[in-house]
């Protein structure tokens, strides 16, 4: 079990719980298990501790910048749940009240979504639809992990979004290039 705790102890300044951990592990085994039929993450990073690192402890590390003061987050490009799931996984073990909108026009990943919600007790709403057709959107934090190009991200939060605090955006290797 320790093992487990010191697998994630990059996160140990952000006072993440051990159930957190536990819940990140639970994650983790239903990406593996679903991976090979549905292609959710790259074959290169399915493995525990790729995934841990690349995945889960990057898209956690957001959660000091989501504004806990509000009641909803969007994931406008959650693909295997990242990193929407990671946050509502914290969230929920933080013990505060905030439903995650979970954007994803896939079919397979969306039931994906939903069955991880549904396993893990997250208070998530998967939306299975393009992102971009939606209008009128309202949220506290906007998160964005792997989705688009920065001009466009930014053109979809002005456009689509009527309400929003703050737009979180995982700009990858290249992102002080781009921006």
């Amino acid at each position: 079990m320790e093992d487990i705790f010191k697998k994630y102890s990059p996160l140990n300044g952000l006072n993440v719980s051990r159930e957190t951990c536990l819940d990140f592990e639970v994650f983790i085994s239903m990406l593996i298990d679903k991976n090979d039929e549905i292609n959710i993450i790259s074959k290169n990073t399915a493995k525990n501790n790729i995934i841990r690192e690349r995945h889960i402890i990057d898209s956690a590390q957001a959660i000091e910048f989501v504004d806990l003061n509000c009641n909803t987050t969007c994931d406008i490009g959650t693909g295997g749940g990242m990193p929407g799931i990671v946050i509502a996984i914290i969230v929920k073990n933080l013990k505060k009240k905030m439903k995650f909108n979970l954007y994803e026009k896939s079919y397979h990943k969306s039931l994906f979504l939903k069955e991880v919600s549904k396993k893990l007790s997250l208070d998530t709403k998967v939306i299975q639809e393009d992102v971009f057709k939606s209008t009128k959107l309202k949220s506290g934090t906007i998160l964005a992990r792997a989705f688009k190009p920065l001009p466009v991200v930014l053109d979809l939060v002005h456009t689509n979004f009527s309400n929003y605090n703050n737009l979180i955006m995982f700009m990858g290797k290249n992102g002080k290039q781009i921006l």
